[in-house]
């Protein structure tokens, strides 16, 4: 049986499978975004001016992945899930309200990345079986990051 190949020399069989889980990214992205938002918006107490700054750091920084996982979609030949409707019914992270505790914005910032870290390897396997360097790089890059951010975090909360 012969293998269909996308325009950019990829099996679109295993492409779709990666467009899909890179969607469910996408969205989580997008929820951990919104929330990161309203943990700069609301946080309140003495680490105030710390925390403010660090979560503005953070959703600046998801934005940008943000974009760089939509333009990953769009270039293995799929479309990027696009409606805070669909975000909310794949996403992993949910979406949270009036969180002006730093303790427990913090606790919720592990979570996520929890969240996306898994999501990441998952889609370093698949990449890795599609031969797929472009998706491993971008995954491998965040999964770095991403630990680093964790310990980070998780001192700050003396975890």
């Amino acid at each position: 049986m012969k293998k269909e190949m996308n325009h950019i020399g990829l099996d679109t069989k295993k492409c779709k499978k990666l467009a899909e889980e890179l969607n469910v990214l996408l969205a989580n992205y997008q929820m951990f975004y919104m929330n990161a938002r309203g943990f700069h918006w609301n946080i309140k107490g003495e680490k105030f001016f710390e925390l403010h700054l660090k979560f503005e750091e953070l959703y600046n920084d998801l934005v940008i992945k943000v974009d760089e996982v939509a333009e990953r979609i769009l270039t293995l030949g799929y479309t990027p899930v696009h409606a805070y409707s669909d975000y909310i019914k794949i996403a992993h992270i949910k979406e949270l309200k009036n969180v002006s505790d730093g303790k427990k914005a913090v606790a919720h910032v592990l979570d996520a990345f929890g969240t996306l870290l898994l999501i990441e390897r998952k889609l370093l396997l698949l990449s890795d079986d599609a031969g797929d360097e472009g998706t491993g790089a971008l995954m491998s890059d965040y999964i770095r990051e991403q630990e680093k951010l964790v310990w980070m975090y998780s001192s700050y909360l003396n975890r």
